[in-house]
């Protein structure tokens, strides 16, 4: 097969980012006018246009590069650099990243004679949301006015829409004059023979009166909430070694994009964003998920994601957003479209998902870290999401969760596939609402149990036993209402009339990791998946391809998500099927090769891998980094791990199956409570895994799961 390497996901752009602020230019750095380039400050475009001249020329950088994760450094010729006498000099764009941005021109000179250069800086702001940069459509319209204070040298453009304040100050610092005029920055800039000559371009957005500094001229990490979170992720993640050189730079590549990718949200600061860079907003699933399947790498994202959720539970009933009392957000945008009420998303509580994976997570992040302080803090907020699910969750009261849209502007589809036509019928027909999707189950049932544990390490182990009892109950109900066994799968949903959706797909991946799956029955669920129809040779396809709704670049029918890779992994490690999961994951890691520095996309195709197919390519839109395709590599390594923690216990249960492609790696600093150790892992002739343990005192224990057990034994 052709090599194939350092694929770029969006390879017309580049994009770095701090918090709510995101700089999106060309591939040479620019900001040239053209969709969705600019500078985003809260989901905002407050910069849309910016030419830089230098005596009536553009100079076009030859050499561009991202510096960390809010930086970027660019170079331009100015004069010819080979003739002597010298006349060489170049223009270096520094750019920062921060609430605000800053722009550094300096114009370094290695001419023999001094230069006097006039420098123009055109500029425009249009103000669009994000998602119109994104989509080049625009559904909010507005005048821009534009005033020029010579006195303070700032020019302030301020967007006139009624509903919404936003503005931006420009101002140019430099050591002479500034002039405006004709929609650009002026300055006449001299430079002595071998000198240098700086002006700094200062953007700070006006978001609801504030004004938003922007960051220092340094590549180091500005002090703001961001940048601190991202600081704090970067010293405590954990790092891999390993004998395979694909595998270390796919986790090294993971820690980074998900120490660079926190919100700085005050409730919790580190909890990341989903995306970039388009998804620059919190996500209640999305956050939470990452930031489960990455708990190998480190605790901190999970407690503030939680904290973060908890923060933003519903507290009304309002059909526009979606919302109910306890139902958990979705997503919270703060750009023009949504603060206008064009869309329902400055706080949109629609998807089904999100209130059983808090429970699941709050139980997860327990078992990891046995901080009874923070289990307890977050209880009242898990209370409020089983009275949620109690009371909306299941309206028809069949025992199943059935979800729907109200708002006419939210979204069809509120299970873990939540694009329009993601949920179809064998017959490649769209299903109506109100659907059951086979996830849903799979959550709310591994929601029951987990919380169950919190809820009796806190103090109520009669309450807790009821969950565990309800759990039980619906496992039961859930095989025999959606198990087909002529597919040797479960039915993707049960349809408003009750009936099953019976296409096959990816879900199966979820039900596994949740255990609601019966052991007899979990072999055949995962050579299901696996099956040519369904494993791509990279990862595992939302849709069958066989299936008449198959399109290997939709969003979810029959694309491969890395992050249910993570999931799926882990699945078929409670389960024991070592073989389907080395393939899963050397699939997902040969994937990650693929691409620029090991990064896993957001979504690549569905296309086979083979002689016709050296690359899948990705779905059109996707972003990266992702941070749930980042938590997906620490999933797999966990998943061959079967690590599972039980924190409360000083206890690490294990039971390693490192594959041939694998035969060696150390994770250096894993937390389990308050303990902190480095495990190395080797495969020994025959395939048996060895461990070692170094730091402190905790017990690891070699074990199978339940799970793996009964399935040996097909109880």
């Amino acid at each position: 097969m052709t090599g194939v390497h350092d694929l770029r996901v969006r390879p017309d752009l580049r994009y770095v980012a701090s918090g709510w602020s995101t700089l999106v230019t060309d591939v040479r750095g620019r900001v040239t006018g053209a969709d969705p380039q600019g500078f985003f400050a809260r989901n905002t475009r407050v910069l849309s246009r910016e030419r830089i001249t230098v005596d009536g020329r553009e100079p076009v950088p030859f050499s561009t590069a991202s510096v960390g994760a809010h930086a970027m450094l660019s170079y331009a010729e100015l004069g010819d650099g080979e003739a002597l006498p010298s006349r060489a000099a170049y223009l270096i764009v520094e750019r920062f990243v921060g609430e605000g941005l800053r722009t550094r021109l300096t114009v370094a000179s290695y001419a023999a004679e001094p230069l006097d250069l006039r420098l123009r800086v055109e500029l425009a702001a249009d103000f669009a949301d994000t998602s119109e940069a994104e989509s080049g459509r625009r559904l909010q319209f507005g005048d821009v006015d534009t005033r020029w204070d010579a006195a303070t040298q700032e020019l302030r453009l301020t967007y006139r829409c009624d509903g919404l304040d936003r503005a931006v100050v420009i101002r140019a610092c430099a050591d002479a004059p500034v002039r405006y005029a004709d929609g650009a920055l002026a300055v006449d800039v001299a430079v002595p023979p071998r000198e240098c000559r700086q002006v700094d371009l200062v953007v700070e957005p006006v978001v609801d009166g504030r004004r938003l500094p922007a960051p220092p001229p340094t590549f180091a990490e500005p002090d703001d909430a961001a940048a601190a979170a991202r600081d704090r992720l970067a010293r405590e993640l954990t790092r891999l070694r390993s004998a395979n050189v694909d595998v270390t730079a796919a986790w090294g590549c993971a820690v980074d994009d998900l120490a660079r990718l926190p919100l700085g949200e005050e409730a919790g600061p580190t909890a990341p964003i989903a995306g970039l860079p388009i998804y620059q907003e919190i996500f209640g699933r999305d956050t939470m998920t990452a930031s489960w399947q990455a708990l190998l790498a480190g605790p901190t994202m999970l407690a503030d994601s939680l904290r973060l959720n908890a923060r933003h539970l519903g507290r009304r009933v309002d059909d526009w957003r979606d919302e109910e009392p306890g139902k958990p957000l979705h997503e919270a945008r703060r750009g023009p479209v949504s603060v206008l009420g064009i869309d329902p998303f400055v706080h949109y509580h629609g998807d089904w998902s999100t209130a059983p994976d808090f429970l699941v997570f709050l139980g997860q992040y327990l078992a990891w870290t046995g901080d009874l302080d923070t289990v307890r803090d977050l209880l009242p907020a898990a209370s409020r999401c089983l009275r949620w699910i109690d009371r909306y969750g299941d309206l028809d009261g069949d025992g199943f969760l059935e979800y729907h849209c109200r708002s006419r502007a939210g979204l069809k589809n509120q299970g873990w596939k939540d694009s329009d036509t993601a949920v179809v019928d064998e017959h490649g027909r769209v299903v109506p609402n109100p659907i059951a999707s086979s996830e849903l189950q799979a959550y709310w049932y591994a929601a029951l149990r987990h919380s169950a544990v919190a809820f009796a390490v806190a103090g109520r182990p009669a309450f807790a036993a009821g969950l565990v009892r309800r759990a039980a109950a619906l496992k039961r109900r859930f095989h025999r209402a959606y198990w087909m066994p002529d597919h040797g799968c479960y039915a993707m949903a049960l349809g408003p009339d009750k009936r099953q959706v019976r296409s096959v797909n990816s879900n199966d991946g979820h039900l596994l990791a949740t255990g609601i799956v019966p052991a007899r029955i979990a072999p055949v669920v995962a050579d299901r998946l696996m099956a040519p129809d369904m494993f791509s040779g990279w990862g595992v396809r939302t849709l069958s391809s066989a299936h008449p709704a198959y399109n290997p670049f939709s969003y979810h029918r029959g694309s491969v998500w890395p992050v249910e890779a993570g999931t799926i992994g882990l699945g078929l490690a409670r389960y024991g099927c070592w073989s389907h999961l080395h393939r899963l994951a050397e699939g997902m890691f040969a994937a990650a090769t693929l691409f620029d520095d090991h990064r896993l996309p957001e979504v690549l195709s569905g296309l086979p891998r083979d002689h016709d197919h050296p690359h899948p390519g990705v779905y059109p839109n996707s972003c990266s980094p992702q941070a749930w395709s980042a938590s997906s590599v620490i999933a797999l390594i966990q998943a061959l791990l079967a690590l599972r923690p039980a924190a409360p216990l000083r206890t690490i249960f294990i039971d390693p199956h490192l594959p041939e492609w694998l035969p060696r790696l150390t994770l250096e600093g894993v937390r389990v409570g308050g303990a902190t150790v480095d495990l190395t892992l080797r495969r020994r002739r025959g395939g048996r895994t060895s461990v070692r343990v170094r730091g402190d005192r905790i017990a690891v224990i070699r074990r199978p799961t339940l799970q793996a057990m009964a399935t040996r034994h097909r109880i």
